[in-house]
């Protein structure tokens, strides 16, 4: 080499925030903290170092910097909870709805059909919506459509108001669980506090069987439960506003607008993502995975109840059984999670899906219901960690141009597979019976299997 010549530099130039790195499309890496709103003309340099994740540009956002961030956490959480609540209890619930309504199977499951198209809705506004109304206005929008929604099926109007309750909730819980993907995967430590963040949802869906199973129990009316996530909602909304005021001015990371940016270049960011082969998997992923969990959830009671001999007292009770598969959910992510972490989040998912299987083959072929109640608790131990390590490895995956949009289509993707799934089991269990529950859920963690397998690989992640 040449004496005369410069020599390399050892510390990292200041890299601003609205210059992409051009290794960063060739490693497959991208922080989804980038995506979020600050100023585009905010040019403050950023320092790389050797402590922050494989990324473009930028340093991991923590729960203490920005500021706020701890309280936007907590209001995510919070969010995260009642949506637990509201997707579970319809597993207790629905022999009440079909009772008081007096409609079968089939036509039941429409509410499953109608979040599912509410999410799918909200997929190509997401970034659009949160672009011109600002993070905490928006976020306050999507929880006030949660909001209606618990006010019109709390007073028990017609079937087909119901439906369009559900829809519109889809709408509202589609908008808010993209962006808070996107937030608190981008924290510092991402996929452990993805966890916690589904692990709350998890907590809401233990509670959801367990307080609506109560109600009814002791002579309630079902849409008495809608009070209750009602009144959160309300909490919600207010607390998504006040701790998403001054986000984007707080931001120390790179704004998710370029100059000259407008809607044409939006829609083909969009059209241009679902397009991406690696969406494309991750929203089959998420599809099947969303189907098994809330088939299971929804109709795994109805099953026990009629496949299997119990004592007429023990049915009121065993409306438990979908908390305690929610309380495996929750112990998944919360607990397992973390003893998964060094086999990397590509071998867990399969570990995790193989575990799943063979747990939920057991429900299907013991025929002791005690058996089956642990059983069923055990597919969702193993199935709580998988949603955290596959967004992970999506986000990873996507430029960070296409990663909201991504998370968005992959969101609503999943919601309808938490409808397609329990809506066939529905309708297929009025011509051959409760049974296909179990191998529409076997059918659906295969397909899980096989787009995992393949999904294109990326360098492992160091925090």
């Amino acid at each position: 080499m040449d004496s005369k010549s410069p020599p390399k530099v050892t510390t990292p130039e200041p890299v601003f925030r609205n210059a992409p790195s051009p290794h960063a499309s060739e490693l497959g890496i991208s922080t989804p903290n980038e995506l979020e709103s600050i100023p585009p003309h905010d040019l403050t340099p950023i320092r790389s170092t050797s402590s922050t994740r494989l990324s473009s540009v930028g340093v991991a956002e923590t729960l203490k910097s920005p500021p706020g961030n701890l309280y936007r956490f907590i209001n995510a959480c919070s969010i995260c909870l009642v949506l637990g609540l509201n997707d579970s209890a319809p597993g207790a619930l629905l022999p009440y709805i079909e009772s008081h309504y007096n409609i079968k199977y089939g036509v039941v499951s429409l509410i499953f059909v109608s979040y599912a198209i509410g999410f799918v809705s909200a997929a190509p506004f997401t970034k659009v919506l949160e672009t011109k109304l600002g993070r905490a206005w928006f976020l306050f929008l999507a929880q006030a459509l949660v909001v209606c929604e618990y006010i019109m099926i709390s007073v028990r109007p017609p079937f087909a108001v119901v439906v369009l309750a559900f829809y519109i909730s889809g709408l509202g819980s589609a908008w808010t669980l993209s962006v808070n993907n996107v937030f608190v995967s981008g924290l510092k430590k991402g996929t452990s506090w993805l966890g916690v963040f589904h692990g709350c949802y998890g907590v809401g869906g233990i509670l959801g069987p367990l307080i609506a199973t109560a109600l009814v129990s002791t002579g309630k009316q079902w849409s008495d439960f809608y009070f209750i996530t009602l009144g959160l909602s309300v909490l919600n909304a207010i607390g998504a506003y006040f701790t998403s005021r001054g986000y984007e001015r707080e931001k120390t990371t790179s704004p998710r607008r370029q100059s000259g940016d407008g809607h044409s270049s939006r829609v083909r960011t969009l059209l241009k993502t679902i397009g991406n082969r690696t969406t494309l998997l991750g929203a089959s992923f998420i599809f099947a995975y969303q189907g098994v969990e809330v088939a299971l959830s929804g109709w795994i009671l109805s099953f026990l109840l009629t496949s299997r001999p119990h004592p007429p007292s023990q049915s009121t009770s065993l409306g438990y059984v979908t908390s305690g598969y929610w309380g495996g959910i929750t112990l998944g992510r919360f607990v397992l999670s973390h003893f998964m972490q060094p086999f990397g989040e590509r071998l867990a998912v399969v570990i995790l899906i193989i575990g799943s299987a063979i747990f939920q083959i057991v429900v299907w072929t013991v025929p002791n219901i005690l058996g089956d109640a642990v059983a069923v608790s055990f597919v969702g131990l193993l199935l709580g960690p998988i949603y955290a390590f596959a967004i992970t490895i999506f986000t990873r995956l996507q430029s960070r141009e296409e990663l909201v949009s991504a998370l968005s289509f992959i969101s609503a993707m999943g919601s309808s597979g938490g409808a397609v799934a329990p809506f066939l089991t529905g309708i297929i269990s009025q011509k051959t019976g409760i049974w296909v529950v179990n191998p529409i859920a076997l059918g659906l963690l295969g397909a899980m299997g096989l787009t995992w397998l393949f999904l294109p690989r990326v360098p492992k992640r160091r925090e």
